[in-house]
């Protein structure tokens, strides 16, 4: 179940599975395309919080 990530380890662990679903030929509106879109916003959201440019 995807949650908020709270942790740099969290952090981590969704930009592997990013990676990982980057690395497939997705077809839109499938359920790991979905994923990826959520996890994205997810990294997103994270990184504006914590890594301020």
């Amino acid at each position: 179940m995807l949650k908020p990530i709270k942790s740099k380890e969290e952090h981590s662990t969704y930009l592997a599975r990013a990676y990982d679903l980057m690395q497939l030929e997705l077809t839109p509106n499938s359920k790991e395309a979905d994923e990826l879109e959520v996890i994205s916003i997810l990294i997103e959201a994270f990184e504006k919080e914590n890594f301020p440019i």
